[in-house]
């Protein structure tokens, strides 16, 4: 058995699999709330205030998360550009459907069809929305974002996906 929301980051016994997909943690440091560096990282998980400004915050951090959940949800990568120009950036691409309930539905990895609660999914995917907010004030701070996933770690076999 696997826990949907966490089950592609975390082990049976709830620890990390996945881990520093962000910078923050070695940016800021102190009272100061960003550094101004070359950007690193990769492209499709870099928040867009971090692409045009160079300033890290922990915000950027809850964007990447957004991109791995966003990544979970629909079986694509986030940034890929064997596709057509219009679906090359996944966030650009799914974030229009993310709060339509039914539209949602039609994005969903094929490999989760039938294996998840479509309510899960439809939170997951409000989740995702809200942790690409473009304004990095309005996104949710990831104690917000573990008490949300809490309740979501409903058990599903997904065929493909280890835990």
């Amino acid at each position: 058995m696997a826990n949907y929301a966490l089950m592609a980051l975390n082990d049976k016994e709830y620890n990390a699999k996945l881990s520093d997909f962000g910078l923050a943690k070695d940016g800021p440091v102190g009272d100061k709330s960003h550094v101004t560096t070359r950007i690193m990282g990769t492209y499709g998980y870099a928040a867009p205030e971090y692409i045009m400004t160079g300033h890290l915050t922990t915000m950027s951090d809850v964007y990447s998360f957004g991109m791995v959940l966003l990544e979970l949800l629909t079986g694509r990568k986030s940034l890929d550009k064997s596709r057509p120009v219009r679906e090359q950036m996944l966030a650009d691409w799914a974030a229009p459907l993310l709060t339509h309930k039914k539209k949602v539905l039609g994005i969903v990895d094929p490999r989760l069809s039938g294996n998840c609660p479509d309510k899960a999914v439809q939170k997951i995917a409000m989740l995702a929305h809200y942790c690409l907010n473009r304004n990095p004030k309005a996104r949710p701070l990831m104690r917000d974002i573990v008490c949300y996933l809490e309740p979501l770690q409903i058990a599903v076999d997904v065929p493909g996906i280890v835990a």
